[in-house]
């Protein structure tokens, strides 16, 4: 009996992690303005500020971030540099390809395989697993990225962050086109 309610909680968590990774959804912001244009957005110098909340909504940490990206055709490299408010710095390197219309793949050095993207209108989702340091021990995040283009150079990103398909917490980021 406990073997099949722990093969259950597996299935559960991978289709949890399968569903998560999907784009379901990301079409219905075709028509919506402004429309992004990641190549564009991601070129050259960008503001961000952001937290990261525990699954009970309480923020655990606040950050803010400069981001530089750049482009050579088909592919960007997207440069992070965080500081988060309790002193430490971290810093991550992207390296985004456009592998289809309206599709992009990514890696980065904590980025477990590649992210994959799709965008439509004025909205991206990414999807991607990343080792995520806590207290002296990685554990592998999924992210449920989704990026909306304001107005005025502005982009929200809201992120939901999984572990075996359940909830750990969310990461919330404003930026701002410098």
């Amino acid at each position: 009996m406990m073997f099949k309610t722990m093969k259950t909680l597996l299935a559960i968590g991978v289709l949890g992690v399968m569903t998560s990774c999907s784009s379901k959804g990301i079409t219905s912001y075709e028509n919506v303005e402004p429309k992004l244009v990641l190549e564009e957005y991601f070129n050259g110098p960008i503001k961000a500020w952001g937290l990261v909340q525990d699954r009970s909504g309480q923020v655990k940490r606040r950050f803010d971030v400069d981001l530089v990206g750049k482009w050579d055709g088909d592919t960007g490299t997207l440069t992070e540099h965080f500081k988060y408010y309790d002193g430490e710095t971290q810093d991550r390197v992207w390296t985004i390809t456009k592998v289809a219309q309206n599709k992009y793949e990514g890696t980065a050095g904590d980025i477990r395989g590649k992210a994959s993207g799709q965008i439509a209108g004025n909205a991206v989702r990414w999807a991607y697993v990343m080792d995520l340091e806590v207290g002296g021990t990685t554990y592998a995040i999924t992210f449920d990225d989704w990026m909306f283009l304001m107005n005025d150079g502005v982009l929200i990103n809201k992120s939901k962050l999984k572990k075996f398909g359940f909830s750990v917490g969310e990461l919330t980021l404003f930026m701002q086109k410098q």
